[in-house]
C-alpha cells in the first residue's frame, strides 16, 4: 500500500547560500527535503511547485554536527537531506 505525500511535505525550503546562488547561473538549486523522500519524489514536486522541467536531481544526507550543550555536555544537531536539482535549457527558480 503506497501513502501518497503532498508535495509541500516534500520540499520544505530552498537553500540561499552563496554557493547555492553561485550555482543558479548553471541552472542548479538546492533545497531542503524531506528525510524519507527519494529522488523521483523529489522531482515530481519541483516541476509540480515551481512549474519547470527537472533534467537531473541529486540528494545527499547532511549529517549532524557535534556541538556543545549547558556545562560542556556534549549534544549533536538534527542529520537533514538536501537535494541539487539541475534544471532543463530554458527554465529557472526566482530564488530571493
Amino acid at each position: 500500500m503506497s501513502i501518497v505525500k503532498s508535495v509541500y511535505s516534500i520540499i520544505k525550503s530552498p537553500l540561499v547560500t552563496e554557493k547555492s546562488a553561485r550555482d543558479s547561473v548553471f541552472r542548479k538549486y538546492a533545497f531542503r527535503v524531506d528525510r524519507d523522500a527519494n529522488k523521483v519524489e523529489i522531482k515530481r514536486a519541483i516541476e509540480k511547485i515551481y512549474k519547470v522541467k527537472v533534467a537531473k536531481t541529486s540528494a545527499l544526507v547532511v549529517k549532524g554536527k557535534m556541538k556543545r550543550l549547558r556545562s560542556n555536555q556534549a549534544g549533536k544537531t538534527v542529520s537533514w537531506k538536501k537535494a541539487i536539482v539541475t534544471l532543463r535549457e530554458g527554465f529557472e527558480i526566482k530564488i530571493t
